[in-house]
């Protein structure tokens, strides 16, 4: 089933491509949120948990079914990370090296999913 879409996508791209570290807490949340469908609408299952406190996390990557109890794969960071990753401005190996991500378990390596705007991962998120 794939993921159902909170945040419209004309939002959800417009606070993602204006967000900066002194952006609103509003513009981030949204910035976050509209980034972690996208995540999940391109890497649909529910093998990973991706983290980004305070503001939400998503279940995605194909893959075991987690239903109860801590996933047996959590990836967790910081909105200011997440969004960096999303747009391209920072690799995952370079997030992961720095320890500006936890990520533990089978599958929890989101690189082939990143960017998720321009770059590899795509340009148009989808509808």
């Amino acid at each position: 089933m794939p993921a159902r879409r909170r945040i419209p996508i004309a939002a959800g791209s417009a606070a993602l491509a204006t967000w900066s570290p002194d952006s609103s807490r509003e513009t981030e949340a949204t910035a976050v949120r509209f980034a972690l469908e996208e995540l999940a609408t391109r890497a649909p299952g529910r093998s990973v948990e991706v983290r980004v406190p305070p503001h939400g996390a998503v279940q995605c990557i194909a893959g075991s079914i987690h239903r109860r109890g801590t996933p047996p794969a959590v990836v967790e960071m910081g909105p200011a990370t997440f969004v960096r990753l999303a747009r391209g401005q920072l690799t995952w190996a370079d997030a992961v090296r720095s320890g500006a991500v936890s990520a533990s378990g089978e599958r929890a390596d989101l690189d082939p999913y990143l960017p998720l705007v321009g770059g590899a991962g795509g340009s148009t998120p989808n509808a």
